[in-house]
C-alpha cells in the first residue's frame, strides 16, 4: 500500500536477494526452488515497500492496523501476515493476485484505492506469486483488522465502481519494443511495484490521479507533505541530473544535487536501498527520461505584495540564519557535502510549494540510515526554538536568497503545519 512510511520498520536480513533479474519484466525470472521463489518474493515486497503501510512503528512485520488520515476519513490497513484467522494465511495465491490485478478482496468487495492497486495491477502473475509466497512464510500475527473509519458516503463501497471508471485501467506492464531492455525494467518498477504515481502526482478531489499530470507532483494529504513533479527542472524534475546522482540519491539517500527526506526518506529506508544497483540504475533510466513539462522557470517578477513581504522578513530570516543554519549550510547556502546539502540553487527550496523547507525547519530530519550511507547526518527541530513569524523569515530568506527565485512564507503557513503530523 501507499504512504505513511515508517522509519522504526523492521529491517530484514537480504542477504541472499542480490541476484540481479535480469530481464525487463522479473516475472519472467523461474527459481527453481521454493526457498529460491520466497527469497525473491521477499526482494519484490522490498521493491513494493509493503512494509511501509502494513507494520506500525515498532510493531511486528505485516501485523497491519497502521492509520491513513486521507480528507475522507481514517483507513485501517489490513494484516497481511499468515495468520490464518486474522491475516491472509487461508488465501490462495490465485486470490491474492486477484486482489492485485483487480483490486477485489478475498470475498470479491472492492478495494478502497489507498491500496495502489492502480499500480500493482501491472504486476506479473509470477512476480505475484513469489510475494505471496514470501508473505506465507512470515511469521503469523494475531491481530483484527480495525475497521475503517470513513464518512458518509465514502463508506458505500459500491461508489467505488465509479471511481474505478474513472481512474483504474486493469492489465499487467507490457513491454514496450522500441525501448531498451533497462528502460523496460525501470518502467515495471516505477509504474508498478514502486507506485510513485501514488505520491508525485497529485490527488484530485475524487481521490484519483489525473492521468494527463503523472509525475507533476502534488501535496501528499496522508502526511502534509509535498511529492515534487519529476517532470520539471523548476522542481525536481530529473533533465539535469546524471544517471549516478540520481542512483546514488535512491540507493544511499544522498548524493551530490542533496538528500532525501520526509516520506521519500522513509522509500529509501524501506525500500529502495534494498534493491539491486541494476534494478536502482533502471529505476534511474526509467525517471530520467520522464518528457519534461511547461513551468521549467518562472520569469514573471514577483508582485509588490511579494516584495514587500519578502523585504520585511528577509533582514530578521538572515539573522536567524547566520546565528542557527550557517554553520552547516554555509554562509552563503553553498552547504557542505556529503553530508549537508546546498540550499543555493537548491530545486527543493525553491518550488512553488513552500511545505517542505517549513517542515524541515519545524521538524527537522535524518536521511535514512542505508548501507551505504550508515550514519547520517541530520537536521535539529527548531518548532519549539522558533515563533512562526521567525520560521517564516528565515524560509522566506532561504527561498530568496543567493539568486533562488522562490515566493515568500507567511506566517499562517507556517501556523497550519505546526501542528502536522511527524509521519
Amino acid at each position: 500500500m501507499a504512504s505513511p512510511r515508517s522509519l522504526a520498520a523492521l529491517v530484514i536480513a537480504l542477504g541472499g536477494l542480490a541476484t540481479p533479474l535480469a530481464s525487463p519484466i522479473a516475472g519472467q525470472a523461474h527459481p527453481d526452488s521454493h526457498a529460491q521463489l520466497i527469497a525473491r518474493g521477499e526482494y519484490l515486497a522490498r521493491a513494493g515497500d509493503c512494509i511501509a503501510c502494513h507494520t506500525m512503528p515498532a510493531g511486528k512485520l505485516f501485523g497491519g492496523g497502521r492509520p491513513m488520515q486521507t480528507p475522507f476519513g481514517a483507513l485501517y490497513t489490513p494484516n497481511i501476515s499468515s495468520d490464518k484467522e486474522t491475516g491472509i494465511g487461508q488465501w490462495t495465491a490465485g486470490e491474492f493476485y486477484r486482489m492485485l490485478h483487480e483490486g477485489k478482496s478475498r470475498d470479491g468487495s472492492l478495494l478502497y484505492p489507498a491500496m495502489p492497486f492502480a499500480s500493482y495491477t501491472k504486476v506479473t502473475r509470477a512476480d505475484s506469486d513469489a510475494i505471496y509466497a514470501y508473505l506465507q512464510s512470515v511469521p503469523p500475527i494475531r491481530q483484527p483488522n480495525r475497521p475503517h473509519e470513513l464518512r458518509f458516503p465514502f463508506d458505500q463501497r459500491q461508489l467505488l465502481l465509479g471511481w474505478r471508471t474513472l481512474f483504474f485501467r486493469e492489465g499487467e506492464y507490457r513491454p514496450d519494443p522500441a525501448q531498451s531492455v533497462e528502460w523496460n525494467r525501470g518502467a515495471y518498477l516505477v509504474e508498478g511495484l514502486g507506485h510513485c504515481t501514488m505520491c508525485h502526482t497529485a490527488i484530485n478531489a475524487l481521490g484519483g490521479n489525473t492521468r494527463s499530470k503523472e509525475y507533476q507532483g502534488g501535496l501528499i494529504p496522508v502526511q502534509n507533505w509535498y511529492a515534487p513533479s519529476l517532470t520539471s527542472n523548476r522542481e525536481a524534475g530529473l533533465g539535469e541530473w546524471s544517471i549516478e546522482d540520481i542512483v546514488d540519491l535512491l540507493h544511499s539517500g544522498v548524493s551530490k544535487r542533496g538528500a532525501v527526506y520526509g516520506p521519500m526518506s522513509e522509500v529509501v529506508y524501506d525500500s529502495l536501498q534494498y534493491l539491486t544497483e541494476d534494478d536502482v540504475r533502471a529505476v534511474a533510466v526509467y525517471l530520467k527520461a520522464l518528457p519534461a513539462h511547461s513551468r521549467e522557470t518562472d520569469t514573471a517578477p514577483p508582485s509588490v505584495a511579494m516584495s514587500e513581504e519578502r523585504n520585511r522578513l528577509a533582514p530578521l530570516g538572515k539573522k536567524i540564519y547566520d546565528a542557527r543554519c550557517a554553520l552547516c549550510h554555509a554562509s552563503e547556502g553553498q552547504g557542505k557535502l556529503p553530508h549537508f546539502p546546498p540550499l543555493a540553487n537548491n530545486q527543493s527550496i525553491q518550488m512553488t510549494s513552500s511545505v517542505n523547507p517549513i517542515r524541515m525547519v519545524l521538524n527537522g530530519g535524518y536521511a535514512p540510515g542505508t548501507a551505504k550511507n550508515p550514519m547520517p547526518y541530520g537536521m535539529p527541530p527548531f518548532a519549539q526554538l522558533l515563533s512562526d513569524e521567525e520560521v517564516a523569515a528565515v524560509v522566506t530568506y532561504i527561498r530568496t536568497a543567493w539568486g533562488n527565485h522562490g515566493t515568500p512564507v507567511s506566517i499562517r503557513e507556517v501556523n497550519q503545519l505546526r501542528a502536522a503530523p511527524i509521519f
